[in-house]
């Protein structure tokens, strides 16, 4: 499995499937390249590239202090530099989104595009403290259909979800182990987040705004508790341009193969070809 050496020593996964536009996949916080597996086979035409963060999937841990948005920033960075990619187009999932504002406020001649999965650059404390109730810790199951099972119930804002679904998230979020279930992350990256939690909240409407002139979409999960309405609302009246589109009976996140975000994600593949 192709792997690359990061400046500071590590050793990050990624896979790199497909021809044409290049689209680099960044995850969700806890989340790897798996991220996609729902979405991948709808999109052609694109080489499509995952990243596991530092921490994350198949990934080297770290220094927990390293588990930061700018330093996985600069591992994406790193990454195009590897495979001798100029110019991205990134889709970003939640935590994903927010890497690719700062790469555009940091890099941005480097990207293509931008598109959001249920992420801005104001995050609701509702779902924070939804983060933070599972972030680093291991449920008091045993399996990945007791962990399916929960998650149904857990997961406010989703309708008709196949249990199917549920159960294929469960094995994305937990490995099966003779002792019980074991993190495909880890669990340290709970204190990162905490610990970067403590301080007060920085405007990151900057970030959004460094977007600017890129193609640019915006899915967001009409019950999510992550992306408040006020601020998509925000968004599109500062992106009027942009391709904005709200996904019924999901929260956060969409999983991205629902017929409004395939729709949302072929308009933004199609201006970036333009």
């Amino acid at each position: 499995m192709p792997n690359f050496t990061t400046s500071d020593g590590l050793s990050l996964h990624y896979s790199d499937d497909g021809e044409g536009l290049p689209v680099l996949c960044l995850a969700g916080l806890t989340r790897d390249g798996r991220d996609f597996d729902f979405v991948a086979p709808h999109l052609t035409g694109v080489r499509l590239i995952r990243l596991d963060y530092r921490g994350r999937g198949q990934s080297d841990w770290g220094d927990p202090s390293t588990y930061q948005i700018p330093i996985e920033g600069r591992d994406a960075v790193e990454l195009l530099n590897h495979l001798k990619i100029d110019k991205v187009a990134i889709l970003g999932t939640s935590r994903g989104g927010l890497i690719a504002m700062v790469m555009a406020a940091t890099v941005k001649d480097r990207l293509l595009g931008v598109a959001l999965n249920d992420i801005g650059p104001e995050i609701a404390p509702e779902g924070i403290e939804f983060i933070k109730n599972y972030l680093g810790r291991l449920p008091a199951l045993s399996s990945h259909a007791e962990v399916a099972e929960a998650r149904e119930r857990a997961m406010t804002g989703f309708e008709d979800v196949p249990k199917s679904r549920w159960l294929e998230e469960a094995e994305r979020l937990f490995h099966e182990t003779d002792d019980g279930l074991a993190l495909t992350y880890d669990a340290k990256l709970r204190e990162a987040v905490l610990d970067g939690g403590a301080q007060p909240a920085p405007d990151l409407w900057p970030l959004f705004d460094a977007l600017a002139g890129l193609p640019l979409a915006c899915i967001r999960g009409a019950n999510s508790d992550l992306l408040a309405p006020e601020t998509y609302v925000e968004m599109k009246k500062r992106r009027p341009d942009m391709i904005a589109v709200e996904v019924p009976g999901r929260g956060h996140i969409p999983f991205l193969d629902e017929p409004e975000s395939l729709d949302a994600l072929r308009r933004w593949l199609d201006m970036l070809r333009a």
